[in-house]
């Protein structure tokens, strides 16, 4: 079965690249690339006109809504949908003000990558002296530049909390325990408000799971996939 990956924001395809190894025996990966599109509805049209006719969506963070919004848009195609520490939730007032003032100083000063504050705070405090990793993180903003910077941080975040009910697939909700970015509450409203979702909790890993604890992440959601896509291909899907 093909299984899409969405990244988060500022991230690319090394977001995932510890976990391909575990993810490659379900099947083709393919890249949803979410730096061209200002707007969650406009990349959830990209990648659902450039998805196969039938694939499994993996969302993180970001990508976690542009994979609902997929689930929505094309629900005869997805047969399987994972929501990584994500959210469902607009972006509060302060978020709102943080990301017009990001987006104010890179169109004053131009863009000199994703700030050492925000890096750090997106990981556990344990993964904060892990130079290869911050390194690793860094360089993702870097090679998306500061175009890609102004599309994404430049969009108001909806909720979409009202149209989790419309989410028809087989869903799994994964969050981090010491995420500092996207809670424990946020994940269970997911998980509340997606029928029949379920919920798994990773301990030791901040915001940026698929690499800070890739082996954990896989243990959660291929299993799940194989039972889901295995009852897919049993019942004819």
């Amino acid at each position: 079965m093909n299984l899409v990956l969405l990244p988060g924001f500022m991230t690319d395809p090394d977001l995932w690249a510890d976990m391909r190894p575990r993810l490659a025996p379900l099947g083709p990966v393919l890249h949803g690339d979410l730096s061209r599109d200002a707007g969650i509805d406009a990349m959830a049209q990209r990648i659902a006109g450039e998805a196969p006719e039938r694939f499994a969506l993996i969302g993180f963070s970001m990508g976690g809504y542009v994979a609902r919004a997929i689930a929505r848009l094309a629900p005869e195609r997805v047969r399987a949908l994972v929501l990584i520490a994500t959210s469902a939730r607009a972006d509060t007032p302060v978020q709102a003000r943080r990301k017009a003032a990001a987006v104010a100083n890179v169109r004053r000063q131009g863009f000199s990558g994703l700030s050492r504050a925000a890096i750090l705070g997106s990981v556990h405090p344990d993964r904060v002296g892990d130079a290869s990793l911050i390194a690793r993180i860094r360089q993702m903003g870097d090679r998306l530049g500061g175009e890609v910077f102004l599309r994404q941080a430049g969009q108001a975040r909806a909720s979409d909390g009202g149209l989790l009910g419309a989410i028809t697939c087989p869903t799994l909700v994964v969050a981090a325990a010491q995420d500092s970015l996207r809670s424990l509450d946020e994940a269970r409203e997911l998980q509340a408000g997606i029928p029949g979702a379920a919920l798994t909790v990773i301990d030791g890993s901040g915001h940026m799971l698929p690499m800070e604890a890739p082996d954990a992440l896989a243990e959660a959601i291929v299993p799940w996939l194989q039972a889901q896509l295995s009852g897919a291909s049993t019942i004819g899907s």
